[in-house]
């Protein structure tokens, strides 16, 4: 179908795809503390990830970012996929899991990685939503179906729905 006929209108998200890695190993996830010099998220924890480039699908740019931010490959899938209300534009997170390691764990210009216990995670300075998000992927298995969800704030509280 041509651009001229995909019914972009103003009252529907433009939508930017990302995608948002969590690698475990047991009760274990590799996290990123943000770069001190990072606009957003400095000294914080998150999963790692990044922008879906044009010429990538999802598990190719998850498995591109992995690389990049933390020098390691893994056995990846879709968990699921958050749209982000920013406004105009949503940002669609492909929330991808990743298992079966393989390579050694190094730091990147976003931030140091490190292997963090998902209780210890309540106990650290991290993004909003992070212990929502490790929650639910906490009880997935590959295989499960992906969850869908978005995130908006309301009377300037996060507020995360999943469907279902």
């Amino acid at each position: 179908m041509p651009v001229s006929d995909q019914g972009v209108t103003k009252d529907r998200y433009m939508l930017i795809p990302r995608t948002a890695i969590f690698v475990r190993r047991g009760d274990e996830y590799l996290l990123i503390k943000g770069a001190p010099t990072k606009r957003l998220w400095a000294g914080k924890y998150n999963g790692l990830g990044g922008h879906v480039e044009r010429n990538e699908d999802v598990i190719s740019a998850a498995r591109r970012e992995l690389f990049e931010e933390a020098g390691i490959t893994a056995d990846m899938w879709l968990c699921g996929t958050l749209i982000v209300d920013a406004g105009d534009v949503g940002i669609c997170l492909f929330v991808v899991v990743g298992e079966n390691t393989q390579g050694e764990v190094r730091a990147s210009k976003e931030g140091t990685v490190e292997w963090v216990q998902k209780d210890a995670v309540n106990h650290l300075p991290v993004v909003e939503d992070l212990p929502i998000l490790l929650d639910r992927i906490h009880q997935m298995k590959k295989g499960n179906p992906p969850f869908s969800a978005r995130s908006f704030y309301e009377d300037e509280k996060l507020r995360v729905e999943f469907s279902g």
